[in-house]
């Protein structure tokens, strides 16, 4: 188990401190009374699919020896106001064209089946388009 500490440092920004030593900062998002001066812990929520999907991609490729360099991810955070939560986190995956049309099937299913994208309440829609280039 990870066991990460937080303390909330006065006008809506918090401090994270991972056991391994990183750390970070959150803040409120400006529509909400933060000055957005750091991730919302709802933006960490989109970084942290989008790092898992690559994560999860990157791991299985290198055990199959493909060079994935260069792949990216841009996600989009979209929030319901009633209640107040993530609604929606599109996600964009680029992979080099140089990947064997024959694993990219595979490598898709691995990027959906990433622990993040399966751990999202399923009224959280969380579609992932992958596209080479």
């Amino acid at each position: 188990m990870v066991e990460i500490d937080v303390r909330y440092d006065g006008d809506k920004k918090c401090s994270l401190a991972h056991p391994e030593g990183a750390t970070l900062r959150t803040d409120a998002p400006k529509d909400i009374g933060g000055d957005a001066s750091a991730f919302s812990p709802t933006d960490l929520v989109a970084a942290a699919l989008a790092s898992c999907v690559l994560t999860t991609i990157a791991m299985f490729a290198e055990r199959h020896e493909l060079d994935l360099a260069g792949m990216t991810a841009h996600v989009g955070k979209e929030m319901s106001q009633s209640p107040r939560r993530i609604a929606r986190l599109p996600l964009l995956v680029t992979m080099p064209a140089s990947v064997p049309a024959e694993m990219r099937a595979t490598l898709e299913r691995v990027g959906n089946g990433c622990p993040v994208h399966a751990s999202l309440h399923p009224e959280v829609d969380a579609p992932i388009e992958y596209r080479y280039k």
